[in-house]
């Protein structure tokens, strides 16, 4: 990385990570709903899915761009999970995807 924002991003992206596995008494991350509701948060929350980002990775969308990004980055992330089938990964991101999205803690919003 050469650009201090693109590693604070990520530092912030871990960190919520981290968070999660602190609050959560029963956190696995072999269990794909588990993974993709911290992925979710992760993606939501770090600003990784900014639309300056977004455009920089040749997404040219403007209206949705955020939630779109999050589902793809997510998406990618679980299916490098071997826990988590292709199938398995969309269907565990849509069952926890409002509940996830919608939680910003630590944050009182989403920055």
């Amino acid at each position: 990385m050469k650009l201090q924002d693109d590693v604070n991003q990520v530092v912030i992206h871990e960190l919520i990570h981290a968070y999660d596995e602190c609050r959560a008494a029963n956190l696995d991350w072999s269990n794909c709903a588990h993974h993709a509701c911290s992925e979710i948060r992760a993606g939501h929350l770090s600003g990784d899915c900014h639309y300056k980002r977004e455009l920089l990775r040749g997404f040219m969308k403007i209206r949705g761009h955020e939630q779109d990004c999050v589902r793809r980055r997510v998406l990618k992330s679980l299916t490098v999970n071997p826990f988590c089938s292709e199938t398995a990964a969309k269907d565990a991101m849509e069952a926890v995807w409002d509940i996830c999205y919608n939680d910003t803690r630590p944050f009182d919003r989403a920055p």
